[in-house]
């Protein structure tokens, strides 16, 4: 018999007779929660978007409390509000009832997550805040409960069972809660527009924030570091200012206009279909209306369009047809939008 540090029985032999179905179990589980969440979605009615209106109707903040693991999703559910255009945050109802109660508002709209709804410590602030004149949402998994009855609106997250195999442990129920709270976040978020550009500002940090933030404009190369050659130009010579741009093309333009690109790609085909080459102009193996972006579309469509169409280069040209620059992948990676 495996023992663990504590003392207690471990009957888990990975391939031995007679072990857990690891596999089993969390199939089981997903399904168990899979299950919670279809109910969930079959229940939701004219309440859910009354609760909706009244947090786009909040004149203060939503204020999201909980105890316990209804307390660690309610921390997440704020959170997500918070980022997604409802200013929101977290209070602790054990912490609530011992000072932190004076960061509720009359103004402010109070979602307490509790599953058994019966929750001393909530029970204990919703007189007090209803006094103030917030609106209440609870969100329970007993409409029977005081807390469902004391509620302005109540949002019913009843499951049939936990996934815990002893029906105890709050999973399939913490589940569903999450999730209706992220409901209410992004029917929130679409209802008031917020875009890709309105989640970057409350991102500006790492990542994401710079895949959002960041436009081609701001990546690309220009002037001098763009490689350009006439049409009236040798193959010679556009060899010579790919490798002196290290981009691995050159743009062709006949004066200021383009009328296409060489790649390295397109000179292997041309010595393969030609021999010598050095005979003949760029015009020759260039390649006609090359892919192109606009330097005001974001870095991440960039690297959309290179990807789709398996390019390691694009050229950028204004609304005018002019060229303004020129992106290869190694720039999209140096500003960690790759």
């Amino acid at each position: 018999m495996n023992t663990s540090d504590n003392g207690t029985s471990n009957p888990y032999v990975p391939g031995a007779p007679g072990s857990v179905d690891v596999i089993g179990s969390a199939r089981s589980t997903l399904a168990v929660e899979i299950e919670a969440l279809q109910a969930l979605s079959q229940r939701l009615d004219r309440t859910f978007e009354r609760a909706v209106d009244m947090i786009l109707g909040c004149r203060g903040r939503v204020v999201v409390s909980g105890i316990g693991k209804s307390g660690h999703i309610a921390r997440k559910v704020a959170a997500t509000l918070a980022s997604t255009g409802t200013p929101a945050f977290f209070v602790h109802a054990a912490e609530a009832v011992h000072g932190d109660l004076g960061m509720i508002t009359a103004n402010d709209v109070l979602i307490a997550i509790s599953y058994s709804g019966t929750t001393a410590e909530l029970l204990t602030i919703v007189p007090v805040v209803k006094r103030l004149g917030s609106s209440l949402i609870a969100i329970t998994g007993n409409p029977d409960s005081e807390l469902a009855q004391l509620a302005d609106l109540h949002l019913d997250a009843s499951v049939p069972q936990e996934a815990c195999p002893m029906n105890l442990a709050p999973t399939a129920s913490t589940t569903t809660a999450l999730a209706l709270g992220d409901a209410l976040a992004v029917a929130c978020l679409e209802a008031r527009g917020f875009g890709p550009e309105d989640f970057a500002r409350s991102h500006p940090g790492g990542a994401l924030g710079r895949r959002l933030l960041t436009h081609v404009r701001d990546v690309m190369r220009t002037g001098r570091d763009v490689p350009t050659v006439q049409v009236t130009a040798s193959v010679t010579d556009a060899l010579e200012e790919i490798t002196r741009k290290s981009m691995g093309m050159t743009a062709v333009l006949d004066g200021e206009r383009l009328v296409g690109i060489f790649t390295d790609g397109d000179l292997r085909r041309l010595i393969e279909r030609e021999g010598d080459i050095r005979h003949l102009t760029v015009v020759a193996g260039m390649t006609r209306n090359p892919l192109y972006i606009g330097p005001d579309a974001l870095a991440t469509e960039a690297a959309a369009l290179m990807d789709e169409n398996r390019k390691n280069q694009l050229l950028v040209l204004d609304a005018s047809g002019k060229l303004v620059g020129a992106l290869h992948t190694h720039d999209l990676m140096a500003a960690k939008v790759l």
